[in-house]
């Protein structure tokens, strides 16, 4: 097709002749360009919901409204993207695939190659005291396999275009996935206050407490947002830009480390053979969490890939491009965290300024030019904080009609507030907190990705297509009143035969969503058995650890959900046809 969708520039609508191929044959006809336009169908949105804002829902003052739509249309004509959660169609997606596959490359290395996925890696040997040899058995094993349950959730980008927490409509209906986007929103929160506690760490350590942490951990959420506001494709080009200098900077510290190696050694600091055992399944589910977090927002970032790109494309893409740059990282963590075990001026360097004190010490022998690859390296957690609150607007507007009238832009001041508050609070706790939450963020996602695959594999087919009575309704088709409607239509059937993601927004046809809840409510009750948190202690965590237990949630609450779910959506798709 020969007119290009997702532009972000403010155009006036104007006719043009449109040019699109199918099977050979060349149509021309004529639109209007601001069909093909997604600010401008946001912007007269935002305009007339918020402007009726007051009569309609009887929230606060039409003039409030009014400026911020003028705010919008302002930020639309500067590049700034206006658009919302809604569903990007096939028309309006890239077809250059080249230029999309660098961008998400460069993204997931520049997002997962730095400091946030370092972060776990260190706890091993910190707090788990696991010595060399357990810490990159379990550490490895458990990330690659979050790396596995991210890419999966990524398919559902091209297929639906659908921001992730939209597609999950599909599963938990429109009023039970507010939940589900809840503890998407907290997972990505909790990440951005560790990640803004770090770069707090880094400043005060590089500037001798020169630079207080409160003003660190500011300064990374203001750059954060300042990227984060500008939309998908300023995001893209900023991740893809920074990618290649923070990994030569880890690189760099693998080199100048190198000379304390001698100081790592194999063995736990701990004896007792159950306690390192439940610390080596506990460790196992935090480095898991690390990479299966990104499950929750994977598929946001392919929405403007074609729809009928290949599913193995995808999967490989996010799989090795999340797997990479995190072993790459994460080996680095790991020997460094062990190297301070038993080389006192690191182990002193972390107990003043945490992790990134460490780094600072480990940088030294290198003085001015080891604080400069030091900053390279800071700059990989605002590259983690920029996606974070990106995604994190899109999963309040998820939460209702009002919210989702509040554009974009708007959210991501809010989210910022809010881990900005949280992380200054919390600024003196870093291990407790990155410890306690990101468990809890893979519980929820392990839930999550079994559903999604019993209901892709298993009801998705050609064998129960027939139970979607109201997604696909055998007496009700939808005119086709253009040649680009037939096309839209026809390459839609062709990839998404067993999903209808016109409904994304339709709460009459969408499912109800009692199975895939009332799963993950069960699901939930795996977690609270099998669970190993300084706040609580499962009864079978208790069995397979020592004192302290050993984490196998993931494993419990997957496999609850995994069993109940078929039964009760089949169920529930012969009471209600969806």
């Amino acid at each position: 097709m020969s007119v290009e969708g997702s532009s972000s520039g403010a155009r006036k609508a104007e006719d043009v002749l449109v040019t699109s191929t199918s099977n050979g044959q060349t149509f021309h006809h004529p639109t209007t360009i601001k069909n093909f336009n997604e600010s401008e169908i946001s912007i007269n949105e935002i305009s007339d919901d918020l402007n009726n804002s007051k009569e309609d829902d009887g929230y606060g003052s039409t003039t409030i409204w009014r400026y911020i739509s003028k705010a919008s249309a302002k930020l639309d004509s500067l590049g700034v993207e206006t658009r919302g959660i809604e569903r990007i169609e096939a028309y309006e997606r890239s077809t250059n695939k080249l230029k999309q596959l660098i961008s998400v490359i460069g993204l997931w290395l520049s997002a997962c190659g730095g400091l946030s996925s370092m972060s776990s890696f260190f706890l091993g040997p910190l707090l788990f005291d696991l010595g060399l040899r357990n810490t990159l058995i379990s550490g490895l094993i458990g990330q690659a396999l979050g790396c596995g349950i991210a890419a999966y959730c990524s398919l559902m980008g091209p297929r639906s275009g659908c921001r992730q927490m939209v597609g999950a409509r599909f599963l938990f209906g429109w009023w039970f996935v507010k939940l589900v986007s809840l503890v998407s929103i907290i997972g990505v929160m909790g990440w951005s206050i560790v990640n803004s506690v770090v770069g707090g760490q880094i400043l005060a350590s590089m500037s001798d407490g020169k630079i207080p942490l409160i003003v660190g951990i500011i300064i990374i959420a203001v750059i954060s947002l300042a990227v984060a506001i500008g939309g998908i494709k300023q995001l893209l080009k900023v991740e893809t830009l920074l990618s290649l200098p923070v990994n030569f900077a880890f690189l760099l510290l693998y080199v100048v480390a190198s000379k304390k190696f001698s100081y790592l050694t194999l063995e736990d600091a701990i004896t007792d053979g159950p306690t390192i055992k439940g610390n080596w399944l506990t460790y196992f589910s935090l480095c898991y969490s690390i990479t299966s977090t990104w499950g929750s927002i994977a598929s946001d970032y392919y929405i403007l890939f074609p729809e009928d790109s290949p599913d193995l494309q995808i999967f490989c893409i996010t799989f090795f491009g999340i797997l990479i740059p995190t072993t790459f990282v994460g080996v680095a963590g790991l020997l460094i965290g062990n190297v301070a075990l038993t080389y006192e001026p690191w182990g002193d360097a972390y107990a003043a300024y945490g992790m990134g004190g460490l780094l600072n010490e480990a940088f030294k022998p290198w003085g001015g030019g080891g604080k400069f690859l030091l900053i390279l390296i800071f700059l990989s957690l605002i590259s983690n904080n920029i996606l974070n609150t990106y995604s994190a607007a899109f999963g309040i507007q998820v939460s209702g009609r009002l919210m989702a009238k509040i554009p974009r832009w708007i959210w991501a001041f809010v989210v910022t507030a809010f881990y900005l508050v949280c992380a200054l609070v919390g600024r003196n706790k870093f291990a407790t907190i990155l410890s306690n939450f990101l468990p809890m963020v893979g519980y929820w996602i392990s839930m999550y990705f079994i559903i999604l695959l019993e209901e892709n594999s298993i009801f998705r087919t050609d064998r129960f297509k027939y139970l979607y009575t109201k997604e696909f309704p055998h007496d009700e088709e939808e005119p086709i009143t253009t040649e680009r409607d037939y096309i839209i239509t026809k390459q839609s059937s062709q990839s998404n035969k067993h999903y209808n993601f016109k409904i994304w927004k339709d709460y009459d046809k969408l499912t109800q969503g009692y199975a895939a809840s009332a799963s993950f409510l069960i699901g939930a009750t795996g977690a609270a058995v099998g669970m190993s948190q300084t706040y609580w202690i499962g009864p079978i965590a208790r069995r397979v650890g020592g004192e302290y237990g050993g984490d196998v949630a993931m494993w419990l609450c997957m496999a609850f959900s995994g069993i109940v779910y078929p039964g009760l959506r089949y169920l529930e798709l012969k009471k209600f046809g969806r």
